[in-house]
Parts: C-alpha cells; sequence; structure tokens
C-alpha cells in the first residue's frame, strides 16, 4: 500500500500505544533470555524509543512529544479503568473469583503507576536529548543521537521505575538492592538500543519516502 506520511506516521503512533499497552500487559512474566534474566516488557520497550527517535527525525520535536502525551493519557485511562474494575462488586457468575481478579491486577496497580511516570519523563527526555544532538551535530550522524538519547533516556526509566515500583516493598528492597537490579536490566536495554540502530535509520528513510496525498 502507497500510504503518504501522514498516513505511516499514525500507524506509527498506533504501534506506539501498542507497545505500551503490550508492556504492561505481560510485564509481569520474567523470562530466561539466555544468559540472563528480565522481564519479557523489555521485548517492546526498545521499540517506543525507535518511534519517537524516528518521528523526531522527520517531524521534529513538537510531533515526537505528541506521540509522548498521547501514550501518557492512553496509560492513565487504563490505569483508572483497571482501578475501578478491581473496585466493583463481583456477581457470582463472574468467569473469575473476586480474589484471583484482584491479585491479578490489583496488586499491580503500583507498578502501572510507576511504569506511566518512568515513561513520561524518560520519554521527554529522549525527545529533548535527540533535538539536542540533532542541533549539535546540524543534522548529522543519525547514530549519535540515536544512542545517545535513548542510553540516557533507557538509565531514566529504569531507575525511576524501579525504585517507584519495588523500593521498600519488603525489607531487601533497600537502595543498594534496588541499584543491583538497576545495573544489569539497563545495560541488556543498551544492548538492545545498540541494536536498533540500522532500524532507525531505514524507519526514517521509510517515513520519508513518501507521497504527498
Amino acid at each position: 500500500m502507497n500510504w503518504n506520511i501522514e498516513q505511516k506516521t499514525s500507524l506509527l503512533l498506533g504501534l506506539f500505544v501498542a507497545c505500551l499497552v503490550t508492556a504492561n500487559l505481560i510485564s509481569l512474566k520474567i523470562a530466561t533470555f539466555g544468559f540472563f534474566e528480565a522481564s519479557v516488557g523489555i521485548l517492546v520497550f526498545p521499540v517506543l524509543f525507535l518511534i519517537t527517535d524516528v518521528v523526531a527525525e522527520v517531524h521534529g520535536k513538537k510531533r515526537a512529544k505528541e506521540f509522548v502525551y498521547i501514550g501518557l493519557i492512553a496509560l492513565v485511562f487504563i490505569l483508572v479503568i483497571t482501578t475501578i474494575a478491581v473496585l466493583l462488586p463481583t456477581a457470582e457468575r463472574s468467569f473469575i473469583s473476586a480474589e484471583d481478579y484482584s491479585n491479578l491486577f490489583g496488586t499491580t496497580l503500583r507498578i502501572f503507576a510507576a511504569s506511566i511516570i518512568s515513561f513520561f519523563i524518560s520519554q521527554l527526555h529522549d525527545v529533548w536529548a535527540f533535538d539536542f544532538w540533532k542541533a549539535k551535530t546540524k543534522g548529522k550522524h543519525l547514530w549519535l543521537r540515536n544512542n545517545a538519547s535513548t542510553i540516557v533516556s533507557q538509565f531514566l526509566d529504569t531507575t525511576i521505575f524501579m525504585f517507584l515500583a519495588f523500593y521498600a516493598l519488603t525489607p531487601k528492597f533497600t537502595v543498594e538492592y534496588t541499584f543491583a537490579l538497576i545495573i544489569p536490566y539497563w545495560l541488556v536495554k543498551v544492548g538492545f538500543a545498540l541494536f536498533d540502530t540500522p532500524f532507525c535509520y531505514l524507519g526514517v528513510k521509510w517515513l520519508k519516502n513518501s507521497r504527498t496525498n
């Protein structure tokens, strides 16, 4: 299909929101990825930063920030509806018991709230940093701003999330223990960020190579 640039941008927005929802739906599972263990949500988070970098490169900082704000609204909406769903009384013919439902969704509200805050702060930083490095490099070296912005933003995302979601949750979640979780998890994200650089170039080329009407 020969889509124009606005249609392609709308597709990226849809994928952006879908990644946010997916990450929060699947993130409770810890999986083994060969030599390390991590939440399966790590599969989609690199795509979020990739999308905003592509949009920022083609459309500029303002449009990329629109993606972040729309994502924030979507996450807050999900959080509100999830909270209401947990609090509503359970009918006898419900397919799941109130206890199981609360265990599934109610215990994740703190984690969900933490993910919203960490997402918003880290993504705004990513958009700002990408624009900063674009100005510094005079529009050259896409690989540099893609990685420089994402690596720092991923550290912010991981640190803010871990502390808001788990710090003091149990006595073992001290500052030292939380950072012991943050560093390896962030390094894995850095690996993903370095890996997605070719896809950033391809995404920019794909978005720019669009019909205008």
